[in-house]
């Protein structure tokens, strides 16, 4: 078994300059004021992640065959307070994000989340990204 997402020590808690620091063959999150790195993912979870993606994208996006009235995106970068959380894939209700940000992050939560679990990172998305602290306005 693959070791978990490794905790970056640090001797303050994360920022995203911290973040920005990170080489970028690293996916970075800070998670409870600590700054967690992992790999980038390997094949299997990068075609699953393609597979979903493109099994979601026609109906729920651009509503063939579907509701429409989505949108779904791969790997955002989402800002919750001090946590910034990347998923495997998010999706949006129009109604709640009819634009894009300007920023290159999102604060407004998603209305769904999709996490592909591989041997390296499912102890610290099950346990922790499980749980986050969501403003009340944020929660479903």
């Amino acid at each position: 078994m693959m070791p978990s997402m490794p905790r970056v020590p640090l001797d303050h808690p994360a920022t995203y300059e911290d973040l920005v620091r990170v080489p970028e063959h690293l996916v970075a999150e800070i998670l409870d004021d600590e700054l967690h790195t992992s790999p980038r993912p390997a094949p299997r979870h990068a075609v699953t992640h393609a597979s979903l993606t493109g099994l979601l994208v026609p109906p729920f996006d651009h509503g063939r065959g579907g509701p429409g009235g989505w949108l779904i995106l791969s790997e955002p970068e989402l800002h919750f307070r001090r946590d910034v959380l990347v998923p495997d894939i998010a999706g949006w209700r129009r109604e709640r994000m009819p634009r894009l940000p300007g920023e290159a992050y999102f604060a407004v939560a998603p209305d769904w989340v999709c996490e592909i679990l591989s041997p390296s990172t499912q102890q610290i998305r099950r346990a922790r990204r499980a749980r986050p602290r969501l403003p009340r306005a944020w929660r479903g």
